[in-house]
C-alpha cells in the first residue's frame, strides 16, 4: 500500500513511547494500558472513537495478538501504543476497509497515522458485523524499502 500526497493520514500528537530494550517499551505501553483500564468501568478496557460515532473500540485483544510475535517484532509495535490510542480515539480519516474472505461476517479496518517523529504506522481494527464489536488488533510501522 502506498501512500500519494493526497491520501489522508491522521497526525498523532504523540511519538513513539521512549526507550532503547525490549523490558522498558513493554513496560511504558502496559503503563497506558492500565490508565485506560482503570478508567473503564467494566473489566474489559475501551476507547472511544470519534471515527465510529463514539462508540467503543475494545483494546485488550491486541495484547494477546502482540504477545504471538517474536520479541523483536513485540518491541517495534509496542512502541508505537500511544500513537495507536490517540489515533483510535481522534481520527476522522476513513481507514481502508478489507472484507474477509473467511468470516463474512469480518470487516478488517486499517487506518494510517502519522507519529510526532514522522514515522508512519498502521493501527488494525477488526468489526464483527453481526454484534458490531470494534477490537483493537494491532499496530504495525511502515515497512521501510
Amino acid at each position: 500500500m502506498t501512500h500519494s500526497k493526497s491520501t489522508k493520514i491522521y497526525k498523532s500528537k504523540y511519538g513513539k513511547l521512549p526507550g532503547t530494550s525490549y523490558d522498558e517499551v513493554i513496560h511504558g505501553a502496559r503503563r497506558a494500558h492500565s490508565i485506560i483500564q482503570k478508567r473503564t468501568p467494566h473489566r474489559h478496557p475501551y476507547v472511544r472513537s470519534t471515527y465510529f460515532n463514539k462508540d467503543k473500540i475494545f483494546i485488550k485483544n491486541f495484547w494477546s495478538h502482540l504477545m504471538q510475535k517474536h520479541r523483536g517484532e513485540q518491541f517495534r509495535r509496542a512502541k508505537f501504543y500511544s500513537c495507536a490510542i490517540d489515533l483510535l480515539r481522534n481520527t476522522t480519516v476513513p481507514p481502508e476497509t478489507i472484507f474477509s474472505k473467511g468470516d463474512p461476517n469480518e470487516i478488517l479496518h486499517r487506518f494510517s497515522g502519522l507519529g510526532r517523529e514522522g514515522e508512519i504506522f498502521y493501527v488494525q481494527v477488526k468489526q464483527n458485523k453481526k454484534t458490531d464489536r470494534k477490537d483493537f488488533m494491532s499496530v504495525f510501522p511502515k515497512v521501510r524499502k
